[in-house]
């Protein structure tokens, strides 16, 4: 079994090897490390001749979601994944995601839990997950981490690539389009990777951008799944949330 790990970078050369650190550190398994880099004009070229065992290809691109899908077209391996420059893999969650599968022939998407840590890899909460339910997914939000998600590279040569058209909430849509289009998901319950937070993906604007990015999201596979119109409306959907955001704690304390 093979893994293909795509990181998009750009002018992330503060926090890229940690990224570079982690795939390279994984063991027991056969990988890839595909890097995007859209001519970083950072340190970013810098600490990448650092690490020979990734595939750097530097050419511009039409925003994270081209590049991410750039790589996923370059992808060798039998599992893809998306790992951003910011974030990083936890020791042995290729091995884990491989025994994993290997339990779980039919699914087509397996996503693990992960830690927050801020910008200096100190923890700040452990989240744990639960499992696969499309409405909670599509009323509540995108709770899979992309950075803890692997896709079979089956589906990405059926055509199923990232929407161009999003910028924030691009792991939201493609999730709730490979659901809805009927691929199987299964919730691994141990940690893979980290998400860091730090002052670039938690700002207002981009706060502000991933709710109405959201909102679009949802509104478009209403109608495309055919339910209800009346559905689609934001009060509606803002009653929705709540709905399921509880069903969400139900659920995440069934585990």
């Amino acid at each position: 079994m093979k893994f293909s790990i795509v990181t998009p970078s750009f002018n992330q050369g503060r926090f890229i090897r940690d990224c570079l650190e982690s795939v390279r550190s994984q063991t027991g398994v056969e990988w890839e490390h595909l890097v995007q880099d859209a001519c970083s004009t950072d340190e970013t070229a810098a600490v990448l001749a650092e690490f020979p065992h990734a595939r750097v290809v530097r050419e511009p691109d039409g925003g994270m979601s081209d590049g991410i899908n750039r790589g996923f077209r370059r992808a060798t391996g039998d599992w893809v994944m998306w790992l951003n420059t910011d974030d990083y893999l936890l020791p042995g969650a290729l091995e884990k995601v491989a025994r994993f599968a290997a339990q779980y022939p039919r699914a087509d998407v397996i996503y693990g839990d992960v830690e927050f840590v801020n910008a200096e890899k100190r923890l700040l909460r452990r989240k744990r997950e639960h499992r696969f339910d499309f409405n909670v997914l599509l009323f509540y939000g995108c709770y899979i981490q992309s950075t803890a998600t692997f896709i079979r590279r089956r589906v990405i040569e059926a055509g199923h690539l990232l929407d161009v058209e999003c910028r924030v909430c691009m792991d939201f849509e493609y999730y709730v389009r490979l659901a809805r289009l009927g691929y199987q998901f299964a919730h691994l319950p141990e940690p893979l990777a980290a998400f860091r937070w730090h002052a670039a993906n938690t700002s207002a604007v981009q706060l502000e951008r991933r709710r109405a990015e959201r909102l679009r999201v949802q509104q478009e596979h209403l109608r495309l799944s055919g339910r209800p119109a009346f559905l689609q409306h934001p009060r509606v959907l803002a009653a929705l949330y709540r709905v399921y955001q509880l069903k969400r704690v139900w659920l995440r304390l069934a585990r």
